[in-house]
């Protein structure tokens, strides 16, 4: 019998274990291990501060979304002893396995900013929007808000979902002007990149957005921490951006086990050929998603383009046999841009975003690099798709390579 233990039940381990599920390996035990029974589809934070989700929409059980044939562990763990195979849970108990998926995903660290907890302005001032409750409480201080100066701040690369706060900035545009105020709120997008986006084509488009719809970019912006009694954003170059409401990314890191355990770079995420996505320091040991270094996005997308991949790499290693499948950090996001349009980018590892047509070259229906009401209505069906196909381990028209067909350079003359 060969033991394989998945950490973490999110998005990545969720659609592992129904893929590996439907395998039907011979002799193979999947279990996955999580600390709570809280399935939360991430993407709906976005829409609940300005209210087009509800909380309750955002989450079911973890154990009805895993295969009948899947054991389902809630457990905390605590640490990955790799030489014992073994995983350490609370409790002093431990859990056997011969190969090990870490899952676990990355979270929010605001304690890692100096002065950003502090009472004065945590959930006061100052909010996230990448966790349900920091989301919930955000909806209320929007809704508070008579107009200032509002900042819209990444803390640091890598985080999930890295257009989320790009696209908040949008949203935030369209709540005020919706609600006739737009003209009493100082808008101002903070990054610690030299640009809006990683990918410097990308980089380009979503920067016109920023400026058609007021919005300031402060690029290059490496916070130092927040002073709570000046209520400003402070960077180590000196400047010092006042806040009447910070929406902030805090720091991403990875789990705390796998910092605990050894198995994580300075941040917490488990360095991966980039490929084959078995560890660099334990063949035995794989990992997937958001828990990953690989040099592309944090997001769903990616974990489902990665997913594939994993399962045809862990048949072969589990049969003793060369790896045989590689993974090209092919990345998609929807991008909302207010007035109910969204855009769509679509890059891997060696390729930046391109113009064309998505998923099918000529028919589409979606366009890249474009924004268009398709895409925004692409983005609000993906919670269908999310529930009733992905997570089950269904078959989805994308391919997971980055198809080149049909697609031109965005820079390319017509």
């Amino acid at each position: 019998m060969t033991r394989l233990v998945i950490l973490g039940a999110g998005t990545a381990g969720t659609m592992l274990a129904s893929k590996l599920a439907k395998a039907n390996l011979p002799d193979l035990t999947i279990t996955v291990v999580d600390q709570n029974d809280d399935h939360h589809y991430q993407p709906g934070y976005l829409f609940i501060p300005f209210g087009t989700y509800r909380p309750e929409q955002v989450v079911r059980s973890r154990a009805a979304q895993l295969s009948k044939q899947v054991t389902f562990l809630r457990q905390t763990i605590e640490r990955v002893d790799p030489d014992g195979r073994q995983v350490h849970l609370a409790g002093e108990s431990a859990l056997a396995y011969d190969w090990l998926v870490i899952a676990s995903g990355t979270a929010p660290r605001p304690d890692q900013t100096p002065g950003l907890m502090d009472e004065r302005v945590w959930r006061r001032s100052a909010f996230d929007f990448y966790t349900l409750d920091g989301a919930e409480a955000l909806h209320a201080a929007l809704a508070n808000f008579e107009g200032g100066r509002l900042l819209v701040h990444i803390s640091e690369m890598p985080i999930k979902c890295p257009v989320a706060p790009l696209e908040f900035a949008f949203l935030a545009d369209d709540y005020f002007r919706g609600r006739r105020m737009r003209h009493k709120v100082d808008i101002t997008y903070v990054t610690p990149l030299d640009g809006a986006f990683t990918k410097p084509v990308a980089s380009a488009r979503l920067g016109n957005l920023l400026e058609e719809k007021s919005i300031r970019l402060a690029s290059d912006f490496a916070v130092a921490g927040v002073d709570p009694q000046a209520s400003t954003l402070n960077s180590y170059d000196g400047r010092h951006l006042p806040f009447d409401l910070l929406v902030t990314v805090p720091v991403n890191m990875g789990a705390q086990f796998v910092i605990d355990s050894g198995l994580g770079d300075d941040l917490g995420f488990v360095p991966v050929d980039k490929h084959t996505l078995q560890s660099v320091a334990h063949e035995r040991i794989f990992a997937i998603g958001d828990a990953t270094n690989v040099p592309t996005s944090k997001a769903g997308a990616v974990a489902h383009f990665e997913v594939d991949h994993l399962v045809r790499n862990l048949t072969a290693a589990m049969a003793g046999q060369p790896l045989p499948s590689s993974y090209d950090g092919h990345a998609n996001c929807f991008v909302e841009a207010g007035r109910g349009k969204a855009l769509l980018l679509d890059f891997n590892y060696d390729t930046e975003p391109l113009t064309g047509l998505f998923p099918a070259p000529v028919v589409g229906p979606m366009k890249l690099l474009g924004a268009s009401r398709i895409n925004h209505l692409g983005k609000l069906a993906f919670e269908k798709i999310y529930w009733n196909l992905l997570l089950p381990g269904k078959p989805l028209p994308v391919p997971n390579e980055m198809s080149m067909s049909g697609k031109v350079p965005a820079t390319a003359k017509k």
